[in-house]
């Protein structure tokens, strides 16, 4: 509603409702630092002195409605219901409420706004904080990247000089063992046997061609025998045709690399002794068991200890149940391998009894059984490297198979290590969000409290 009051300094019109909405304004832009209340606040274009009138009534203004929020004559009031009057106060006093509740309602936003500065100011350095720390994880990673292939620089370059036998220290004396001059040296003398055993045989083919065309009848009956006897002899010599050594040369990089890394991967682990120590001797025996005989039986039983190791675990993967290729071969492997040691052990038992026979009774020993043992040594021999070339033959599938169980293993550690980071991101960010109500609780129940004030219920 529109009044037409005239002020002393010009002719403006207004209500007060106008000039109460001016001077609120006023105030709450103003104030800085120090709550001004509104009441002692007065505009160039309030006038106190001169009430306004309703146009309809042409009566003064003596009430306010604080259901309606609007000013009242006297007709007005009376045209009002009962129970709506209740709601009606004089107009000083409605104004001296207005402006506490809105004193009140300026210092909660002051309140409200100081708290977001602090939040901002909190957020801006949080996030120079962010800054900082993923320079500072950037130049970590570079760091490890680094020290990554500095290890693996020199581990690959102990390795070629070891391989290569150009260092003088023995290195990873347990794996490496001087197998290349070992190999070497054996190949050379066994090589060196042969080379001195053929012209020995050529000479007595020369011999014998010369006798048969020179000799009569009774000089090949009287000599013929001995020059036989004298060629038996060679042949039956244990002559070592086949490599005693096999030119592979195993240094087992792939797990040295492992090792190297494993202090700079993982840090807060660490394999224990029995593990690094006998265990992982035996399985790098146990692999270099193909290409290094033993030279005497005491030293046999190095063998069994990766023997029951793989027994055992040979066991319990049967065990489990599961079908798959590995498993079957597994399981044809062990039967096979039954077989073959069990031949093996009788063949040991016999050769031990004759060794033992020859050096402390003295007896004197068949050549027919020592003929059979040769050829059932060289069977046995033939069966082993058939079967280690059937499992060598599969070496390929199973890699495959091992690749892919591999690469699904690290997903499923990829997936799991991300739902444990998702989890720990959600309860930071639920946390952050605790941080933030606990924060602005205060001032929407101060908020709330001016609102109850703005909208009273006077019975």
């Amino acid at each position: 509603m529109t009044c037409g009051i005239q002020t002393i300094t010009g002719s403006i019109h207004s209500s007060v409702t106008c000039v109460m909405s001016n001077t609120t304004n006023h105030v709450f832009w103003t104030a800085t630092t120090s709550s001004v209340p509104v009441a002692c606040v007065a505009g160039p274009m309030t006038i106190t002195s001169i009430a306004p009138s309703v146009a309809l009534h042409e009566e003064l203004y003596i009430m306010f409605s604080t259901e309606k929020k609007s000013m009242l004559c006297i007709k007005c009031f009376r045209d009002m219901p009962i129970e709506n009057r209740t709601h009606c106060i004089d107009i000083e006093t409605a104004h001296g409420q207005g402006c506490e509740i809105l004193d009140q309602a300026v210092l909660v936003v002051k309140e409200l706004q100081m708290s977001v500065r602090e939040a901002i100011v909190l957020l801006k350095a949080m996030l120079g904080e962010v800054r900082t720390n993923a320079e500072e994880e950037e130049s970590a990673i570079c760091t490890q990247f680094n020290n990554i292939q500095e290890k693996l620089a020199e581990r690959k370059k102990a390795l070629l000089k070891a391989a290569e036998r150009f260092d003088k220290v023995m290195f990873l004396t347990y794996i490496f063992n001087s197998q290349h001059e070992e190999k070497e040296k054996a190949l050379k003398e066994q090589l060196s046997n042969l080379s001195t055993l053929l012209p020995t045989l050529q000479v007595h083919l020369v011999t014998c061609s010369a006798f048969l065309g020179s000799a009569n009848k009774y000089e090949f009956l009287d000599m013929g025998y001995q020059l036989m006897e004298r060629l038996c002899s060679i042949v039956t010599l244990p002559h070592k045709f086949r490599p005693v050594q096999s030119s592979k040369i195993n240094t087992d990089y792939h797990a040295e690399f492992a090792c190297c890394l494993e202090p700079l991967l993982m840090p807060g682990q660490r394999r224990p002794g029995a593990v690094t120590g006998g265990t992982a001797l035996s399985y790098r025996l146990s692999a270099l068991s193909m290409s290094c005989p033993s030279t005497s039986l005491s030293e046999m039983p190095f063998g069994r200890r990766p023997t029951f190791h793989r027994y055992i675990c040979t066991k319990v993967l049967l065990a489990e149940g599961r079908e798959s290729p590995f498993t079957e071969h597994c399981r044809n492997f062990e039967k096979s391998y039954r077989v073959l040691q069990t031949e093996v052990q009788r063949l040991k038992d016999e050769v031990q009894e004759m060794h033992r026979d020859l050096t402390k009774h003295h007896s004197l020993i068949n050549t027919d059984t020592m003929d059979e043992i040769l050829e059932r040594s060289l069977l046995i021999d033939e069966q082993i490297a058939s079967q280690y070339s059937a499992v060598q033959t599969q070496r390929a599938v199973f890699e495959e198979i091992w690749d892919v169980t591999f690469q699904r293993v690290t997903n499923e550690q990829e997936i799991y290590e991300a739902q444990l980071h998702d989890l720990l991101q959600l309860k930071q960010e639920n946390s952050y969000l605790t941080t933030i109500a606990r924060q602005i609780g205060p001032y929407i129940l101060s908020i709330a409290k001016v609102k109850e004030r703005l909208e009273p219920r006077l019975f």
